[in-house]
């Protein structure tokens, strides 16, 4: 009896889901799909990846800017709308910061006033925003409402606000992202 090696079972289940007309995404890089022809392509994702990091109890106003960004053709990543079950989530959370090409901070009473999984996020991207050049914008500050931001976030970058006009912040905000995206992908 000879047994199929996990590799090549992988392999085989990816075919025939995209043979069935699925995608496969390959987090936020672009995803795997057949081309009419019988051919496996990689269509690369040319969007930008902004990374929503946020207090549990903002999760609606988030998840409305999320459909907000997908909407504008941005590619936004939110827990709960991207994590898998069983997934490692605190190491996919952190893969995911390092290969954004965005931080959103979403800041509120809710977030500043406790302790949690939003302040360690937000640790770790701005020491990931530090491997990026000074003037290339990664951390991007949002404030939801009235709330009163670190100094440490106060004194070195400008952040947006989605109140008390939210269509209005969230225009803003998408031009300036897509501002910076096209201004990086002009430098390389």
């Amino acid at each position: 009896m000879h047994t199929q090696s996990p590799d090549k079972a992988l392999l085989q289940l990816i075919d025939r889901r995209l043979r069935e007309g699925a995608s496969i995404e390959i987090g936020g890089m672009g995803s795997f799909q057949h081309d009419g022809n019988h051919q496996i392509v990689f269509q690369p994702s040319g969007d930008p990846m902004v990374f929503l990091g946020y207090a549990q109890e903002d999760r609606a106003k988030v998840k409305r800017l999320f459909r907000q960004l997908v909407k504008a053709g941005l590619d936004p990543w939110m827990d709960c709308q991207k994590l898998l079950p069983g997934q490692n989530w605190p190491r996919a959370i952190e893969q995911t910061i390092e290969i954004s090409d965005f931080f959103l901070g979403c800041f509120s009473q809710n977030s500043t006033a406790k302790r949690g999984h939003f302040q360690s996020e937000l640790a770790f991207a701005l020491e990931v925003a530090t491997r990026f050049p000074q003037d290339e914008v990664f951390f991007v500050p949002a404030r939801l409402d009235e709330c009163e931001l670190p100094r440490r976030i106060v004194n070195t970058t400008h952040y947006i606000d989605l109140f008390p006009d939210w269509n209005r912040g969230v225009r803003k905000l998408i031009a300036a992202l897509r501002r910076q995206h096209g201004t990086r992908n002009s430098r390389s």
